[in-house]
């Protein structure tokens, strides 16, 4: 979004009102403070049209904010990103950086498309199926542009300094190009390849998922769950044990092996039994097979000492490669079939050799495989009190299926090992350093990344499968050109039939990749591509490039900020992506349970700006596509979180709670009532300037505190100036070291205990005493004016609203210009250190004697 510079727009008309209202204040700003250009990465416009003069060239300091998914709208933990990064570029520039913070929002593949489909099963009764892939993509654009829009107001409304010019969406134009460039140069590269895996398939989805996007379920017995799509719920919890016949068995050897698996539906996919090698029950058994007991037909005993615990039931596993992953594994050190016998849907296929069976439902089919081995004889029975934990899909809620499916991947290993470098050489910082150990065990055990998606709403793979005509087949199986067209992926189909030996002129036609890539592709280009980078070949790093820091949760270290490493690393030719990397822990709930709608403890942050009553909360979950079951599961919770609904905070406590938060580094409890309170310290910063304004704004009063006598003004004088020169100390180590709680901590305490508390009641004395001279009543006024001041300027990074308000009204003498704090500077001591009783002022040995200064106030 475009800003227009103009001084002429009028600013708030705000009077100082007697009592703080978070509403009142608030008002208007952000617009006044967005159209003067304040947020664009240089406010030179600003200054020159009020000052007259160029301002000087600065330090350049880039961010990017992590791109909110468009599946709806901000929650709390989107709040505390933006109230660190606002503090953070708010600082920066008022110690004269060139701040660009650039805002986004991402399409979000999965998460989006599931939202959208539910929506109009909800409100139509159509699947995307019915509807048809252009329809529906029309769909999602338009619920992007809805929640897409009310998200970029949140962000507004959050008091977040963007620079708006720079916006971007993750498939917007610029974007898009980025990410097909990238993929086909990554592919050329020998990075990407494709190749057939076992994968997290949500059947409801249709679609591999990512393991960010898989949730688990811990049961500890027969649990019935209901699941997307189905009228009846599903058991989990049950061990189920059957036996095999051993083909040829001694006379006295054993004859039967009997296996236990929660997933009896998988049995038909067995293609062997493991027996750990060092087994003294089953040595007789090295090299022979067992009969498939519904199949009939023979399948190996294999020994696997990887596989199999022999002290864990009969010590005899199935193998099941095709739909588990440890089965898999097995399967390839063992070079046995791998077939899977179910479809996307997760329905039977022809592989699993019962015709009477193919198409039906995974689950389902399980009464029948029972009863079929019952009347085998090879059903053993079953335990109720199994304790176990499901895989299921963050977004529908269905169970992963593993799979086998062909699939696009990138080679991390060698791109990791940069990664890896660049944090042990210190070129890249992590902070806290606690996360730097999970960066190299990450990196350290990196896998191919899966990138591509079956979903309908993303970014297109621009890749071309070539089909040969007539009986000429593949040399080595399938082949793949990409290309950012057809006829690009024309040219190169040619060449490479040409390259493998196929004759001139061989018929062909090329059959264009239906997938998307996965949403942290795109999302991991955003180094380069959020500064304008379009991926082509032989293109020049962005001017802004490195990000100086990335700010944001520690849980997605991996799934987004190292792959923003890898992938930057390899465009930029090993040139780092961030100076530093800054982690914030999750925010849940006051009793530490993840937020999520189903709880009813899931926040939005204009609720507690704004304030909410209990029934509109409530209300609020009829517009959701919770199923009704959930529905009132949240209500009751609501009802018990928030009897008394969320009373109205204000942007300026909440930003500051939020970031006092964050000395929990990994998991932060929220508890409303700490906002509450924080509203209070909003309150208790008003009436602080309420008592001093007018005060120094009578006739003749002199704010310069450089000219205060620090050898003969008052011990209370010369405390609070010492506070003070420690407080901006403090915060501003807090800063530098990214621990923003040290410097809020510092400030609060500052200003409550030292100036409110001490200070305003010494000045109310000493101002109304008539055998004070004139001086020393002026130095009172002149620190009074210090402390207000600086207490202003240190927290108008955490709450920019309040203190902006403060700021607009100044020395009615001084006759200066409204100057805005963001662009004003962080106060300094205004002490000349070369004096020796002023150095040792600064020293700060007079905090030594905080007890004697409030015994003279007594």
């Amino acid at each position: 979004m475009a800003t227009t510079t103009t001084t002429k727009l009028p600013k708030p008309k705000k009077k100082f009102a007697a009592s703080y209202d978070a509403k009142t204040v608030e008002e208007g700003w952000y617009e006044w403070w967005n159209s003067q250009g304040l947020f664009r990465s240089s406010s030179a416009d600003f200054l020159t049209a009020h000052n007259g003069s160029k301002a000087a060239k600065k330090q350049p300091f880039t961010m990017i904010t992590p791109p909110p998914n468009v599946t709806g709208s901000l929650h709390i933990g989107h709040a505390l990103t933006f109230s660190i990064q606002d503090a953070i570029v708010r600082w920066k520039r008022m110690n004269g950086y060139d701040v660009k913070w650039i805002p986004g929002t991402d399409h979000a593949g999965i998460g989006t498309q599931s939202v959208v489909e539910k929506m109009i099963m909800k409100e139509r009764g159509l699947t995307r199926h019915d509807m048809g892939r252009e329809a529906f993509v029309k769909e999602i654009w338009k619920w992007k542009e809805k929640y897409g829009n009310h998200i970029l107001h949140q962000m507004r409304r959050m008091g977040a300094s963007l620079d708006w010019d720079s916006e971007f969406f993750t498939m917007d134009k610029d974007r898009y190009e980025a990410v097909e460039n990238a993929f086909m140069r990554l592919h050329n590269d020998g990075l990407i390849y494709r190749d057939t895996r076992l994968v997290n398939w949500c059947c409801a989805l249709e679609t591999v998922i990512s393991d960010i996007e898989v949730d688990y379920k811990d049961v500890a017995g027969r649990t019935l769950i209901s699941l997307p799509g189905r009228s009846k719920p599903v058991e989990f919890g049950v061990l189920h044990d059957f036996s095999y016949k051993v083909v040829d068995p001694q006379v006295d050897g054993i004859q039967e092996l009997t296996v236990s698996t929660t997933r009896i539906e998988t049995m038909l996919g067995d293609c062997a039994v493991a027996i750990h090698p060092n087994d003294d029950r089953y040595k007789s058994l090295h090299g022979k097979s067992v009969y498939h007991p519904i199949l009939k037909k023979e399948i190996p005993i294999v020994c696997d000492e990887q596989l199999v615990d022999m002290e864990f039931g009969t010590g005899v596993v199935k193998i099941t490669p095709a739909h588990d992953p440890n089965d898999y594994a097995c399967a390839r050190r063992h070079q046995l079939p791998i077939e899977s016998i179910f479809d996307k849907l997760g329905k039977l296929n022809t592989n699993c050799g019962l015709p009477e069976l193919v198409g039906q439902d995974r689950f389902e089919v399980r009464d029948t495989i029972i009863q079929k081995l019952n009347e085998l004889g090879s059903y053993k029975g079953r335990n109720d009190k199994h304790v176990m934990r499901i895989a299921v899909c963050s977004r529908s809620g269905d169970v992963i299926e593993p799979l086998l499916q062909p699939q696009w991947y990138i080679k991390c290993k060698e791109l990791a090992a940069v990664s890896k470098k660049q944090v042990e050489n210190r070129q890249m910082k992590i902070v806290p350093e606690q996360f730097v150990q999970d960066w190299y065990r990450w990196l350290d055990n990196i896998q191919d990344w899966c990138i591509s998606r079956q979903l309908w709403w993303g970014h297109e793979i621009p890749a071309y499968q070539v089909k040969i005509h007539g009986n000429l087949q593949p040399n080595q199986g399938e082949m793949w050109v990409v290309g950012s067209d057809k006829i690009k992926a024309n040219i190169r189909a040619v060449e490479l039939l040409e390259k493998e030996g196929y004759p001139q002129n061989t018929s062909f036609e090329l059959i264009k990749d239906d997938d998307v890539l996965d949403t942290w592709f795109s999302s991991g280009l955003l180094p380069l591509s959020a500064l304008g980078w379009k991926g082509r070949q032989g293109e020049s790093m962005p001017t802004r490039y490195p990000i100086q820091v990335m700010e944001t949760g520690f849980d997605i270290l991996f799934f987004w900020v190292a792959r923003m490493a890898m992938l930057a690393n390899h465009f930029s030719d090993h040139q780092i992506p961030f100076e530093t990397i800054f982690l914030h822990g999750m925010v849940r709930d006051a009793q530490g349970r993840k937020m999520s709608k189903s709880l009813g403890n899931v926040i939005d942050p204009l609720h507690v700006i704004e304030g909410i009553s209990l029934q509109d909360m409530k209300d609020n979950l009829l517009h959701t596509n919770l199923p009704e079951k959930e529905i009132g599961t949240s209500t009751r919770n609501l009802e018990k979180e928030f009897p008394n609904g969320i009373p109205p905070c204000g942007t300026d406590s909440l930003r500051f709670a939020l970031v006092q938060y964050t000395q929990q580094s990994r998991q932060i409890n929220l508890d409303i009532s700490n906002v509450v309170q924080t509203s209070h310290f909003c309150n208790k910063l008003w009436n602080l300037f309420k008592f001093g304004l007018p005060r120094l704004q009578q006739p003749d009063v002199d704010l310069t505190l450089r000219d205060v006598d620090l050898g003969s003004t008052s011990l209370v004088n010369r405390y609070i100036l010492s506070r003070m020169a420690n407080t901006i100390e403090a915060c501003q180590r807090g800063f530098e070291a990214s621990r923003l709680f040290e410097s809020t901590d510092a400030l609060r305490r500052f200003i409550v205990e030292d100036v409110c508390d001490v200070y305003v009641e010494f000045s109310k004395s000493a101002l109304n005493r008539s055998d004070l001279d004139a001086q020393e009543k002026n130095a009172t006024l002149r620190i009074l004016h210090a402390c207000m001041d600086t207490s202003l300027r240190l927290a108008h990074p955490f709450m920019p609203f309040v203190t902006e308000v403060s700021k607009r009204h100044p020395n009615k003498q001084t006759n200066t210009r409204f100057l805005p704090v963001s662009i004003g500077t962080i106060p300094t001591h205004e002490i000349d250190p070369a004096k020796p009783f002023q150095r040792a002022f600064l020293d700060g040995g007079i905090v030594a004697q905080p007890d004697t200064v409030l015994v003279l106030l007594r």
